[in-house]
């Protein structure tokens, strides 16, 4: 069997959709991955001339193993030149300006941005978004911010899968699960870490333990055509360097256990924390675009006493992960971590959570450890593998991702022999506060989820037709074609709902337009008196009639993201009998679930 007949037949096997997205998902890929690169190397050499060579502060490299020689970190003294401070406030200005000038979406830690479109946008991301976000975020991480790669590439990922589909027409459906296929490309690459990026982005929707499996496949394509990409240029090895742990003392659970409570405590006050902050930023009397340098100027003054805030952080974990931090100095680090984070992201920064989440973790993990090997010498086999079990308990307690954290670390430490405990810890960790995230646009599941809201009603409103639902639709209040803008506004002061079909002279639609629409024509230097009401509608509309069953009705609405309906005549398309909204089908469907409910307990 030759390979065009294998790959006829790996063809035949998805629907002429399933395969486009296949190979949408190669492109994503590639795309995501040469963003991943532009982002590291961008951000290294930022980096490497402002805090290296400007600041002169050189913290310990990730990715090297310790030797013998290795210096034994028990002072948070470091060498720097006495403007550091001032640095963090040069990247928020930028970061700031950008932002709030072209892309205010772009502000934060992007994953929300993303999580944001793909649940309540239908998948659309400005084309804009990824370019301000890389520029944003470089400036960010390479001048000392207390933030990560993830959330940025992770929106650059997205925008692009996002602006794929959009150009080329695609359904809303396959635009959410593209942007989903540009996210796990992203964070595959930047992370090395192919498995893990592609489950993050379909787990990391939720807080409760569920996955977008419909773009499982496509994530997974794209993380390893990213990943690849990536690999070949920057190189193969995993982002940390560990010591060969490994897990054969089963009575250590015990201490697994409680670290994973220690980090779900910790990651309520770093939410707690972070959110709190971002109110206080909110507050303050100053532009937006200069909050970030505000935030900046906070933590160039922190770093003056915990230089090892500034950055990722990651070079500090790998001192720790080869026990050569003392206890005291990691409690330090992880608490002056948390404010760090906060100043740089809730400010308006732009960077992600992943790295200091991780750094937190790992700085938690490792102080647990030696208090463990000191308190229960027995029970302690290696405390140096607590720090890498503390970065992914932490990070799954604060994303509600635990499958995901879990395969992650394990690939960017290289590390699997600790599968066992990360499993427990990370369990442990999200289940002890249910609802803390630091995604704060997750939604509990796919029932809450707004892309998902036509496909849970389906079966309940099967065989039951538009017409059973005539008496909770209302009366169209319908405009003239010829009526100005001052008129409607008077007509439709005291109307309710959100959608006025426009007729012409006998009373036949010609147009629809909504409450939005009308706010759009305002906002613009146009004499209300010159604005008639077939300027302001929309010609191509979306109609239902009364023999049509309640479950099109609901895609339809879904589809276009419609609140209301009309209900037109089947023999005369343009009278409107009625408009119905999808809060009486919602409402309608509530009602026939609980029928449901109480049958089946008779």
């Amino acid at each position: 069997m030759g390979f065009p007949t294998s790959f006829k037949k790996l063809r035949s096997s998805f629907s002429e959709s399933g395969f486009r997205l296949l190979l949408l998902a190669v492109l994503v890929g590639i795309v995501a991955g040469s963003g991943a690169l532009f982002f590291y190397y961008a951000t290294n050499a930022v980096d490497h001339q402002m805090l290296g060579r400007l600041g002169n502060y050189h913290p310990p490299q990730e990715g090297i193993a310790a030797t013998d020689s290795s210096p034994f970190i028990d002072s948070l003294q470091l060498d720097f030149r006495w403007f550091l401070f001032l640095l963090p406030v040069i990247g928020g200005l930028i970061s700031g300006w950008l932002v709030y000038t072209f892309a205010p979406e772009a502000e934060g830690h992007g994953t929300d941005g993303a999580l944001e479109a793909f649940h309540r946008k239908g998948g659309l991301i400005r084309s804009r978004v990824p370019l301000v976000k890389t520029i944003a975020s470089i400036a960010t991480i390479g001048t000392g911010g207390s933030a990560g790669r993830e959330g940025p590439i992770a929106q650059i990922g997205a925008g692009f899968g996002s602006f794929i589909a959009t150009k080329l027409g695609l359904s809303t459906k396959d635009r959410r699960i593209l942007l989903l296929a540009g996210m796990a490309g992203g964070i595959g690459a930047t992370f090395r870490s192919p498995l893990g990026g592609a489950l993050f982005a379909v787990e990391v929707l939720y807080r409760d333990p569920e996955f977008e499996h419909e773009g499982l496949i496509p994530c997974i394509i794209s993380s390893i055509v990213a990943f690849s990409l990536f690999g070949t240029v920057a190189g193969w090895e995993p982002l940390l360097a560990t010591p060969h742990f490994r897990f054969d003392h089963p009575r250590e659970l015990v201490l697994f256990g409680l670290l994973g409570l220690a980090c779900a405590l910790l990651g309520r006050f770093y939410v707690k924390v972070f959110y709190g902050m971002r109110d206080f930023f909110h507050r303050l009397p100053f532009p937006n675009w200069l909050k970030p340098a505000i935030g900046g100027l906070g933590l160039g003054i922190l770093a003056m006493f915990v230089p090892q805030i500034l950055g990722s952080g990651y070079g500090w974990v790998q001192s720790a992960l080869y026990g050569n931090m003392a206890l005291w100095v990691m409690l330090v680090i992880a608490l002056a971590k948390i404010l760090a984070t906060s100043l740089t992201i809730s400010s308006g920064g732009s960077g992600g959570v992943f790295a200091p989440s991780l750094v937190i973790g790992a700085m938690l993990g490792g102080a647990f450890g030696a208090s463990a090997e000191v308190l229960f010498p027995l029970l302690t086999q290696d405390p140096r593998a607590y720090v890498l079990i503390g970065m992914a308990g932490f990070f799954a307690g604060v994303a509600n991702a635990p499958i995901a954290t879990l395969i992650m670390v394990s690939e960017l430490t290289g590390n699997y022999g600790l599968l066992a405990p990360l499993m427990l810890v990370c369990v442990v960790a999200m289940l002890t506060k249910r609802k803390n995230s630091i995604y704060e646009k997750q939604v509990a599941g796919r029932f809450d989820s707004p892309a998902h809201l036509g496909d849970f009603v389906i079966d309940v409103l099967e065989g039951i037709t538009v017409a059973d639902l005539a008496e909770k639709g209302r009366p169209p209040v319908c405009v003239p074609g010829s009526m100005t803008l001052p008129d409607i506004l008077h007509l439709i002061a005291t109307a309710k709902g959100a959608y006025y079909p426009v007729v012409n002279d006998v009373g036949l639609m010609t147009g629809i337009f909504s409450v939005n629409d009308i706010r759009r024509i305002l906002n613009e230097d146009i004499p209300p008196g010159l604005v008639i009401a077939e300027d302001i509608a929309t010609h191509e509309v979306m109609t239902a009639t009364p023999d049509e069953h309640l479950p099109q009705i609901m895609k339809r609405l879904t589809l276009r993201n419609l609140e209301e309906i009309p209900v037109v005549d089947p023999d005369e398309p343009q009278k409107v009998l009625y408009m119905l909204s999808r809060r009486s089908l919602l409402a309608h469907y509530a009602e026939q679930v609980e029928k449901t409910r109480e049958q089946m307990a008779d």
